[in-house]
């Protein structure tokens, strides 16, 4: 039989796989810069002293070290799905969704769980806060406060992190908290309103459920491969736009056709994909803290 017209089943599933609710459409976008399935880019080392109503002359002169660096995509893979008659479903638009709706949704959350670990600082410092919360008791868990967002506005302000394009990315519990806490003000506080997010604290307010684990104790992030224990709790988290960055690789679809065992054709996905921080300045999360 004549294989699949596969670049019509790769539009579809890449046609809007960011939907305006996703964080990840906020950020540094460095597609164009991909080759091969690798960013080839430098580190710009430290940023320059600006010096004011100078009198000393010639001004002095500091060396940059640009470091090469090259950065792989990672390769997201989803498991093959069973198609009756492909050929006959993937130029009608509604059949060939109902196909591909699965695939993109676990592409979706996968890296969108890639991005939230990384854009979740590794601990503690100066440009990357990470603060417990403070709110009631619920549970084995102090809830998220008011208090805590401000708290992580003025670490942002204290080292200058731009005002402009600030996101602040809640866990749903978190988001269930502020509500318990003030329906009125904060119930309808993740919508989007013509596709701008809403705005509280100077954050721009998103929701994910994908979002990473810190032990409790040390305030640490837990690996992204560890399965989180009774010992770590979940963050909600925050980034400045210019700080953190997202790059799309190349989408394979691997079909084996009319499988005389499954009376089927059997396809899957594998899609390259980076969201990692530039400067790892201008992060921050708010950890649970655990009671």
């Amino acid at each position: 039989m004549a294989g699949l017209a596969k670049e019509v089943w790769i539009n579809q599933l890449t046609k809007k796989f960011y939907p305006d609710s996703s964080f990840l459409n906020y950020t540094k976008d460095f597609s164009s810069l991909v080759e091969n399935d690798a960013i080839n880019m430098a580190d710009a080392g430290v940023d320059p002293d600006v010096l004011i109503n100078n009198t000393t002359y010639p001004i002095q002169v500091v060396n940059r070290v640009d470091t090469p660096i090259r950065i792989e995509l990672d390769l997201f893979e989803t498991k093959n799905t069973l198609v009756r008659r492909p050929e006959a479903i993937e130029y009608s638009y509604d059949q060939l969704e109902s196909v591909l709706m699965g695939h993109r949704n676990k592409l979706r959350a996968r890296t969108a769980e890639k991005a939230a670990h990384a854009f979740a600082p590794l601990k503690d410092s100066e440009f990357t806060p990470v603060i417990s919360t403070t709110g009631e008791t619920s549970g084995t868990r102090k809830r998220m406060s008011v208090e805590d967002i401000l708290l992580l506005k003025e670490r942002f302000d204290s080292v200058d992190i731009p005002l402009e394009e600030r996101y602040l990315v809640l866990n749903p519990k978190h988001l269930s908290d502020l509500i318990l806490f003030d329906v009125r003000a904060f119930k309808d506080l993740t919508d989007i309103v013509d596709g701008k997010p809403k705005r509280f604290a100077g954050f721009n307010v998103l929701q994910t459920s994908a979002t990473p684990f810190y032990n409790a104790t040390s305030l640490e992030k837990i690996a992204f491969t560890k399965t989180p224990g009774d010992t770590d709790v979940f963050c909600s988290f925050a980034f400045q736009k210019e700080e953190v960055m997202k790059a799309d690789g190349t989408v394979h679809m691997y079909a084996k056709y009319d499988d005389p065992e499954e009376r089927g054709t059997i396809v899957g996905f594998d899609k390259r994909f980076i969201a990692v921080p530039i400067r790892n300045k201008g992060i921050g999360a708010i950890v649970s803290k655990k009671v």
